[in-house]
């Protein structure tokens, strides 16, 4: 979520009435952000960028704490690393990118050929259509792989793309037996992560963001009446950034 504080604690210190901000707050409880007022603790949220729209900020916090304590807690990705990415130009794919660029890796996308150009555009070294070309075939030397699509076609086909060592993360649903079970043969790593509310890595973000290195690209906005509809928009899995409700 993000929007204007309207109120805070007597005791409060990091914000004041009237500034923008933006977080995840309660994750993974329900942080019942579907309506014009939210209640949060404070070191749960960060100050909105000023590069930044409310309606960017808010489509933020999930997918952007997903890619960075995937890729900067976990995967700790430095420069020069080479770094594949699956469904790069989705929600946590299109923020993924522009982390691990922002911090000098050699990024691989996958996404159909239609987005190539927008991957092109936020950093993507070596854009990849997943739906012509066998990727792990022509792929090797990676350090990282970000799986954004999960499941054990994708998971084993990653490894393959893997150097000894090298990690595989994955995100919908975690680490499959057969997947793990594929990696400790191979002499490489595969994790699954669980996001949580983390105000130091939103405001590094937020750094980001001012320093030009980092947008949220919002594919279609809904009213918060129409919730419903939004829902079924991503449901189609077929979304470039992300899909972000209006009080």
């Amino acid at each position: 979520m993000a929007g204007v504080v309207e109120g805070i604690a007597e005791r409060e210190t990091r914000f004041a009435a009237g500034e923008r901000v933006f977080g995840m707050p309660w994750f993974p409880r329900l942080a019942r952000g579907y309506a014009e007022y939210v209640s949060s603790p404070a070191r749960q949220l960060a100050r909105t960028p000023d590069a930044l729209s409310n309606e960017q900020a808010a489509g933020l916090p999930l997918a952007g704490l997903t890619a960075w304590q995937s890729l900067v807690d976990l995967a700790g990705v430095e420069e020069e690393d080479r770094v594949l990415i699956h469904a790069a130009a989705g929600g946590v794919g299109h923020l993924a990118v522009q982390i691990a660029k922002a911090r000098g890796a050699h990024v691989i996308g996958t996404a159909r050929a239609a987005n190539h150009d927008f991957l092109r555009e936020l950093g993507v070294d070596e854009p990849v259509d997943y739906t012509t070309t066998p990727w792990e075939q022509v792929l090797s030397e990676v350090d990282l792989v970000l799986d954004g699509v999960g499941g054990d076609d994708y998971g084993l086909r990653s490894l393959e793309t893997l150097r000894e060592g090298g990690l595989l993360i994955v995100l919908p649903g975690g680490v499959t037996d057969a997947v793990a079970a594929a990696a400790r043969e191979q002499g490489k790593r595969a994790a699954g992560i669980q996001v949580e509310p983390d105000y130091c890595a939103l405001e590094s973000l937020a750094a980001l963001a001012d320093e030009g290195k980092l947008t949220v690209a919002i594919e279609e906005t809904f009213p918060l009446a129409r919730a419903a509809e939004a829902h079924e928009r991503l449901e189609d899995g077929r979304s470039r950034g992300k899909i972000v409700l209006l009080p």
